[in-house]
């Protein structure tokens, strides 16, 4: 009695927990519609798209396949109700039906960066290990006594609380921990700065920029990097992620390389330059602006600040040349920004668009 008690136990906790029968039946034949790369291609392609929308023809060019061949694709999509299209004049419009909105944004801006960088673990790429705080204990300490001394305005406790949580917050991300100290002093000092901008708002400063995606590993650092250069020291620019990565995507970072840093006094050394840290609140309530790139509805909105929302292409999903536009999506929308923001005239920098 008692064994067949046991047996039957596990499983009858696991009925308990698990997802319905009809309900995993129905997510299994919408996941079994997207598990095609060309159809989720097509999806980015439309959750991305500056409209929301776009027409088989556009989509045809995303592989060498024929036009027959796309419409079967998002016949199988519009079947299972991940799609709507409406037909204008000659042309069929294609949009991601609104009850999944937020489903495909998940799957594009988190499961698949995800599912990308294990891929690559799998094949022999490190994943990383989180580094614990024990042996760096003194290297914090000294980390958290020089911004007290540097920033008086806060108390020291506040800034021994900063660095260890900063530390914790990077430390989360994974990846290497060889430059971790630089990283947290480099970021602690950032959230130092935004907390006492945030306290003191009277006063004529500086606009003050915020970029936010999902990871920081790309749209957000090109956006931010992107503003540098044109805006100088003119601009304060921030970017973070709401679940940032352990480093900036591979193709991203030979464009921000390119781009240059031209506040380089903010820079510790090479190693702070670029890295993905997490959004926090005081970065929030220090920036004028705030425009998030597909990181949903998790940063706060404050009154008195701007708000936008960019739907741009993530970098990590993209070719060479996908990477490329979206650099020059983001220098658009970026030159845009700059020109509504109230900075004194400068000379900002040119770039060539290759």
């Amino acid at each position: 009695m008692s064994i067949q008690a046991d047996a039957a136990g596990p499983a009858t906790s696991a009925a308990a927990h698990a997802i319905g029968a009809d309900a995993a039946a129905d997510l299994a034949a919408t996941l079994k519609a997207i598990a095609d790369p060309l159809r989720l291609r097509m999806l980015s392609a439309i959750a991305t798209s500056p409209t929301g929308e776009t027409t088989a023809g556009d989509l045809a060019t995303l592989t060498a396949v024929s036009q027959p061949t796309v419409s079967h694709h998002l016949k199988v999509l519009r079947e299972v109700g991940l799609l709507t299209a409406d037909r204008r004049g000659t042309w069929v419009w294609y949009r991601i039906a609104p009850a999944y909105r937020g489903a495909v944004t998940t799957l594009l801006d988190r499961f698949a960066p995800a599912a990308v960088e294990v891929h690559g673990a799998q094949a022999g790429a490190p994943l990383g290990a989180l580094v614990g705080l024990g042996n760096v204990d003194p290297a914090l300490d000294r980390a958290a006594a020089s911004l007290a001394q540097r920033f008086t305005a806060t108390p020291k406790r506040e800034c021994y609380r900063v660095v260890r949580e900063s530390y914790a917050a990077l430390a989360r991300r994974g990846g290497s921990g060889a430059h971790l100290v630089a990283l947290t002093e480099h970021f602690a000092r950032q959230r130092i700065v935004d907390a006492e901008r945030a306290q003191a708002p009277d006063g004529p400063r500086k606009p003050q920029v915020l970029f936010v995606c999902v990871a920081n590993a790309g749209r957000s650092q090109l956006a931010a990097a992107l503003l540098r250069h044109y805006a100088g020291d003119r601009v304060v620019v921030r970017s973070a992620g709401s679940a940032p990565a352990s480093d900036v995507h591979a193709a991203v970072r030979g464009l921000l390389e390119e781009l240059g840093d031209p506040t380089a006094a903010e820079t510790v050394d090479d190693v702070t330059r670029f890295y993905p840290k997490p959004l926090t609140d005081d970065a929030v309530r220090a920036a004028d602006v705030v425009v998030t790139m597909g990181c949903g509805d998790v940063c706060p909105v404050l009154p008195d600040t701007r708000y936008e929302d960019w739907t741009v292409g993530d970098p990590a999903l993209a070719s060479p040349a996908g990477v490329v536009a979206i650099r020059d999506e983001l220098d658009r929308r970026v030159r845009g920004l700059l020109a509504s923001l109230d900075v004194a005239a400068g000379e900002p920098a040119t770039r060539e668009t290759r």
